[in-house]
């Protein structure tokens, strides 16, 4: 998220500094990802549980707060489709859960071991993006970088239904018929988040007693975590240790 402003922005000001014009962010913009120590803006600065172990609460700080960012966005339908289930849809499918909402999670084609995943953190149905889910939705999160399942994803929901987008990228959306986003459906993007979005989130991943699901690679081995979250070889979140 950003860290700082250099001057009063109107989407700063609004509380809006996801969309903020001149935003810094360590380790994208700005160097010290990786460092021991470093100097913070305690505005965009949050208290974390000091005794757990800093590889289970790394997932909660990006794919936690986008996925929950997401799911404000999605509203309050219960049967949620969740569209590639990486680091982002294995902790929001938690809290949905705890939600009382019916997740449907949809993987790439053949990847059972994501689909047993899934079904493990409590979803009703796992299956290929490829197939319909077993029952409309209210809404859907796109958690994967594929254009291709923007329509399908809006086949798959009701008159009035939403599709987010939650990536920072996406491959272009292919050519669609208006009759599937016709009827009041709406597909709308999550764009980074907000200090609003971690002082609701925490809260409540600990009384959904979250549990976040890591693979840790050192830092030397970058290009494989990378290589193997492009393959689908993680379940769950990977982890980058200095």
């Amino acid at each position: 998220m950003a860290g700082t402003y250099l001057r009063p922005l109107p989407y700063c000001v609004a509380g809006a500094e996801n969309l903020c014009d001149l935003p810094f962010f360590t380790g994208y913009t700005r160097d010290g990802g990786f460092a021991s120590h470093v100097v913070a803006d305690e505005r965009f600065a949050f208290d974390l549980d000091a005794t757990a172990d800093p590889v289970s609460l790394a997932p909660l700080l990006c794919a936690g707060l986008i996925g929950w960012r997401c799911l404000k966005k999605a509203g309050g339908g219960k049967p949620l489709g969740i569209y590639g289930f990486g680091a982002a849809a294995h902790i929001v499918t938690q809290v949905a859960v705890w939600q009382g909402r019916e997740i449907f999670a949809f993987t790439r084609p053949g990847d059972a071991q994501a689909q047993e995943f899934a079904r493990s953190l409590g979803v009703v149905w796992a299956g290929s993006s490829e197939e319909p889910p077993s029952a409309e939705l209210d809404a859907a999160i796109i958690f994967a970088p594929v254009g291709d399942l923007v329509p399908a994803a809006l086949r798959a929901v009701l008159k009035g239904g939403r599709v987010v987008c939650g990536g920072i990228h996406m491959s272009d959306i292919p050519s669609m018929p208006y009759r599937l986003l016709w009827e009041e459906r709406e597909l709308l993007s999550v764009a980074n988040l907000t200090r609003r979005d971690a002082e609701e989130f925490f809260p409540i991943a600990k009384r959904a007693q979250v549990r976040t699901h890591t693979k840790v690679y050192p830092l030397a081995q970058a290009n494989q975590a990378l290589d193997d979250l492009r393959m689908g070889r993680v379940s769950g979140a990977a982890v980058l240790v200095p």
